[in-house]
This record gives C-alpha cells, structure tokens and sequence, in this order.
C-alpha cells in the first residue's frame, strides 16, 4: 500500500516499468559486480568485470533472430522462475535487493533499545512490526474492520454512502483527486473519474472464452467467501449481484485502456454547476462535501463521452468511439439504479479484499489465491517480511528512504548522472535539428521543451518527515487508515496553493523511472542507478546502453504521441504544425503495426496491443537512439577498444538487452497484455534495436535473419 507513487501523479506521468505487485519497485549498489547479495531465494545476477558477462551469451541463439534470446536465454536457463514470482529479470533483482537494503536499516532499528528510540525510528519499528507480527492479526480477525464494516452497513440512503464514498479508507466507484492541471500547470485542480472493477480490466467481463469464463466463476467464488466473513447470510446471491454490477460497468462505463490514453479527451473542464448536471439526482454535493472538494471552481472530468462535434474536433473515427464507455454519466446512473443493498456489499466486499494482509491469515491466503495465483499464476506467496518491508515504505517511504540513501548511495553516483543526463539532452537537441519529419518552427518549439527539461536525480532534497501522522504498535489496520488520512490532507493542502515543484513520485529507494508531462520533469530514484543500469567502474558503452537509454526514454516520453501533447511549461496545448503532427503520427502508427505483430500466446492469436503499447515503444525506440548518438559523442571521434572480443556498439546493446532480462508465467503474460502499457520485455529488447542501422551493422544482421528490417521499415523519431 503506497500512498506517494507514481498513480498520485495522474495520467500525465509516464513510468519506466510496470510494477506489478510481483515486481518490487526498489533497489542495490553499482559496482562491476553487486556490492551486497539480495535475498538468497532469489536468483542472482553478475555483471563480469565491465558491466556484461560475456559467459552469459547464448551462441547458438543467432542475435539477428532473436537479440533478446542471444543475450539473455543461458542465464533464464539457470535460473528458473522462483515460486513467489509470477515474473523475474533485471528489475526484480533490483527489487529484492532494495527490500533487503531496507530490512537491514529496519532491523538494526529493532536491534536498539527501545527507549533509545527516536520518535521517527519508532514509528518506522511499530509500523513494520505491527504488519509482521501474525500471530496478533489472527488473534484480531475481523475485529479491526468491524467499526468500518458497520458504519458502511449502516449507510442506508445514496446520500449516506455518497457521503462515507467521501472519506479515506472507505471504496468508493466514483471520486477525485487534487493534481497539476494539465491545461494550466500553474494551478492544482481537482480530477473526477470512475473505477469500481474487481478484476484488473474490462476485457476480463467481457471474455467469452472458457479461461475467461472460468477466472469470472472463481472471482465470484472469492467475492462470495469475503461477503460470507463480512456476515451475509446468502453470500452467494449477495456475490452475483456485486459481479452484476461491475459486469454492467464494464460494458456499459468503463473506456478502452488504449483509449484512456488520449489526453485530450481525457481532459473535460466542468464548471461546478456542470458536474452537478451530469446526474441531477445523485448526491453529487454530499460526495464533494465529504470529500472536501467542493470548494473550487472546475472540475477535470477524465471520463466523459465527446459530444460529436467534440469527437469531430479530436479526429476521432468510429472504431474509437465504439470504445468508448458511458464514462462518469453513465456511472452515476447505474449507481442510482442499483439497489443500496448492492452497493453496501460491492464496499464491503472492496474493504475486506483491500485489506486482506492485515485480517487474519485465511482472508491473506484467500486473496492470493485469487489474483496471485488464478489471475497471474504464481503458486507462492512473498514471504511476510518482504511485504512488511513494502507496508513500512507505503506508511513512512521516505523516512525510510533518508535512511536508504545515507546508506547506500554513494554521492559520485549523481555526479555520474548529471553528466549523462547532459549527454543526453545534448544528444536530443542534435537528433531534432536534424530529424527530416520536422518543420523549423515545430523545432523551435520542441528544442524550448528540451531546454526545459526539470531533471531529478537520486532524492529530493527535503525528504517527507509525515508530521501529525501517528503510528500505533499492534494494529496495522489503524495504521494504514492513518496513513491514507495524512495522504490525503496533503494533497488536499495543495489545492489553492502554488505548484510544488520538489515533489516526487517515487521513493529514493524505488527501481523505475517517470517522465511527468505536467511539470515537464524527468525523474530517476536512487534506486535504478545501479548495476544492471548503471555502475561507477562499468564500462561506458555499458553505462550508455542501460541508465543511458533510460534516460532517453523518459526524456523520450515528454515527445512520444503524448507527452508530446505539453508544451515545455507542462501546458496541454498543441505546438505542431498539422503537417508535423501528421508525420509523426504516421512514424506512430508503423510502430503500432510493427509491435502489432509481435503474437506470443494462443499459436499467434493473442498478441501485443500496438495502441496501448504505443507511448512506451516510443520511448524504447527513441531513447535507445538517444543513448546510442550519446555514446558516440562522448567518444569524441575514436573508436571504442574492443573488450573479451566484443567492440563498443556490441557492447551498448548487449547492455540494453541485459536490462530487460525477464521471464515470467503465462498468467503474469496474458494479464499484462490487457492491461500493461508496456510491451513484454524480449520485444521491448527486439522492438528498438530492429531500428537501428548501428545494431545491423555490429552483429551482421542480414535479409536471412528473422528481425532484419528493409531500411525504409525502419522507424527514426529521435
């Protein structure tokens, strides 16, 4: 449960990797090979003398077939994905060994005498131990959540549960939230939208297919079990009823994942008075009121259908259109028609699902069962002191992060960064003045945004300390709710005020990256720059070809279809020419079809979504350019030694693959191709370098070679 992540930053931040619950989001340190060994129980990665184990490549693999494969396949061989994981590679590694980092700093807090404790170090201590302690969970039961599970049974009207929809900790299907806004990034505003589902995307209802219909009966079974702990008699009949309604908000409200990407039709400015319009008869007022929203003088509506003329505006053809949900409106009908009796179930059942961890071991194993091991396939569950690793950083992060980066992050290593990054924008500047697609005043404009790039490196400099938030020892359940008010009141401070520039969202210790369209900023945690990434006696191509390419990429999303969208003060306004935008468009759409093609499941039937996919294989492609023309500035004109046979521009690419390392369960696989905006790893690795001129020429790939593209099929952006 993390309260200051990547999702509190909107839809206009773009992260480096999904991360999935599997996937921990944090980090180890950069030498040639890892300073300390994460969890044992995990496999290990080495990185050789200079950043790549050459031992490591496959050599019957032929890397013009399957780069990914050439590079990476010997070491996924022996190391079998581990059963706690429904995916493993590069970044979980990195994952595991930032939550060993982090157990360490907690327990040598909890080696202290107590009473020696600072106030700080015992809120950290009280929050991990009271998540770890199981004994006491199971002794507790439902006890904890009864307080809440009756206030939400006791709500007997719309207005009622519209008002308890307003407060932290409670589900609620419809709310807002306080962001930048996107069209006048001086100002926060407040975002409104809907959610409501159980299961990770609307495509799961709708699945036809005996898999799917066979995952729909056992999220029935599941929201029956937790409807029976939280005392209905008919759980069962209770359980049909909630599906029922997600199902009709899945065909009747919810938006294509790929066309949620649009920006421009996710951005809807309402006055108050519209947004009360939008369904005269829903207690709109109480939800707001509650909330604490409702003193402000528009509302972002990121979900409401376009008029046809609006849809006219934005271009948008019909097979779009017929994506399109009900949105908002047509949530706050169906609420209106449900009965009060469904409504207080679908909460009750979202309360107990939501926190499962902290009720006893059989609602825990209950919920793993189902979205561990049905929806992604993985047969064990993370040991508990991980997850209370986890739960300690999503209640106090970046306490714990100051913590993290007095430890284990040496200073050199964001000097390092600085310089890369510099190499990086000035290789951006030369690949757009000389991009051939690119009009000079659609230039003028892209080099002012370049020029405007906010990047952030490691930490910011005055780390969240959590005033006024109280931790408890022995109820991890007080503790979360506790944590999510103090989230919350933050954020809500915000509103009126002026724009915190300092803000991150990630911790220090987090292995990812973002790209922030709204503040225009590109931002890299500690926790990435480290081996596979990045190492401080790595050898440069290897720098260049890891954390260098990351850095493209997340510059790269401030110009992909869009981030490209923001001008460089974070403003949504469109700064292209038509001819411009038509041309990039058209550069976009080849990539769409190209990844498109990429079919790993089903004899070829279930493939990539080339749409969904399309901002990060932008990214890919284009940072992987970037890093690329970096390097060979940062060579001055030489040629780069050969090391273990293998020349500079092999090397960079071989760095690039080992990055994306990764294998996962087919489960993981058929879930992340709904719902991921990432494609899989081996055609992020093979998607870019297929478009690089540099990569035929190092590993004399021919016309013979499975990934050989026709000169002109290759795709340049940047």
């Amino acid at each position: 449960m993390t309260f200051k992540t990547i999702a509190a930053l909107g839809a206009s931040a773009a992260a480096l990797a999904f991360a999935a619950p599997a996937m921990a989001q944090q980090t180890p340190a950069a030498n040639a090979a890892p300073a300390a060994k994460a969890d044992m129980h995990a496999p290990q990665m080495t990185f050789g003398t200079w950043g790549f184990d050459p031992a490591a490549l496959d050599k019957t693999v032929d890397p013009g077939d399957d780069f990914f494969a050439y590079a990476n396949d010997k070491w996924l061989a022996a190391n079998p994905l581990p059963p706690q994981f429904s995916r493993y590679g590069s970044f979980n590694y990195l994952g595991e060994k930032s939550t060993s980092d982090v157990k360490k700093l907690i327990d040598d807090l909890v080696a202290k005498n107590p009473a020696t404790l600072t106030a700080d170090e015992k809120r950290i201590v009280d929050a991990y131990k009271s998540y770890n302690d199981t004994a006491a969970i199971d002794a507790a039961g439902l006890a904890p959540a009864q307080p809440y599970l009756a206030k939400i049974k006791g709500a007997g009207t719309l207005a009622e549960l519209a008002t308890l929809w307003g407060e932290t900790g409670y589900p609620s299907p419809v709310g807002g939230f306080v962001s930048v806004d996107a069209k006048e990034p001086t100002r926060y505003s407040v975002y409104v939208g809907s959610g409501g589902l159980g299961l990770p995307d609307r495509d799961y209802y709708l699945d036809e297919t005996e898999k799917g219909k066979g995952i729909q009966s056992k999220y029935r079974d599941y929201v029956a079990y937790l409807l029976g702990q939280g005392g209905y008699a008919d759980a069962a009949g209770m359980a049909q009823k909630v599906y029922d309604f997600e199902d009709q908000i899945a065909r009747k409200v919810q938006w294509d994942r790929a066309t949620r990407r649009n920006r421009d039709l996710t951005y809807n400015r309402l006055t108050p008075e519209e947004l009360a319009a939008l369904s005269p008869s829903f207690p709109m007022a109480a939800l707001l009121a509650s909330s604490k929203l409702a003193d402000t003088d528009r509302y972002i509506v990121s979900d409401l259908p376009p008029s046809a003329e609006r849809a006219k505006e934005l271009g948008l053809d019909e097979a779009t259109l017929a994506k399109i949900g009900g949105g908002t409106p047509a949530m706050l009908a169906l609420i209106e028609s449900t009965p009060v009796e469904t409504l207080q179930a679908w909460m009750v059942k979202n309360f107990l699902n939501s926190n499962a961890a902290i009720l006893g071991s059989d609602l825990d194993a209950k919920n793993f069962a189902f979205y561990g091991t049905t929806l992604s396939g993985t047969p064990q569950q993370r040991e508990r002191w991980k997850r209370a690793t986890s739960e300690t950083e999503g209640l106090l992060g970046e306490l714990v992060g100051a913590s993290y980066v007095q430890r284990y992050f040496p200073a050199e290593n964001k000097a390092a960064m600085v310089d890369l990054v510099k190499n990086l924008r000035k290789a951006m500047a030369i690949s757009i003045q000389e991009n051939d697609w690119m009009s000079p005043a659609t230039k003028k404009e892209a080099i002012a945004k370049l020029d405007a790039f906010d990047p952030k490196i490691g930490y910011r400099d005055e780390l969240e300390t959590y005033p006024g938030l109280t931790i408890v020892s022995g109820n991890p359940l007080a503790n979360r709710m506790a944590a999510g008010q103090w989230a919350y009141n933050d954020m809500l401070s915000k509103l009126g005020g002026p724009i915190d520039r300092t803000e991150w969202g990630m911790l220090p210790q987090t292995v990812n990256a973002y790209y922030n369209s709204t503040k225009n900023e590109i931002v890299f945690p500690a926790g990435i720059l480290q081996q596979p990434f990045f190492g401080q006696s790595a050898d440069p191509a290897v720098n260049y070809g890891g954390i260098g390419a990351v850095i493209g990429h997340e510059m790269g999303h401030g110009f992909d279809d869009q981030g490209s969208k923001s001008d460089g003060t974070g403003m949504l306004r469109n700064w292209w020419t038509d001819a411009d935008r038509a041309a990039f468009d058209k550069l976009g759409d080849a990539l769409v079809k190209q990844y498109g093609e990429f079919c790993p499941l089903d004899d070829g039937k279930t493939c990539v979504n080339g749409r969904l996919t399309l901002g990060e294989n932008i990214g890919d492609v284009g940072g992987l350019s970037l890093a690329y023309r970096a390097y060979k500035l940062s060579l001055n004109g030489k040629e780069d030694k050969v090391i273990d046979g293998l020349t500079g521009d092999q090397r960079f690419f071989l760095a690039w693959a080992q990055v994306w390392r990764s294998q996962q369960r087919e489960d993981s696989a058929r879930q992340r191709l709904r719902t991921d905006p990432h494609s899989p790893e081996e055609y992020r690795t093979n998607g870019a370098v297929r478009q690089m001129d540099a990569w035929y020429k190092a590993f004399n790939v021919t016309p013979d070679d499975a990934l050989y593209l026709p000169p002109e099929q290759r795709v340049k952006i940047w």
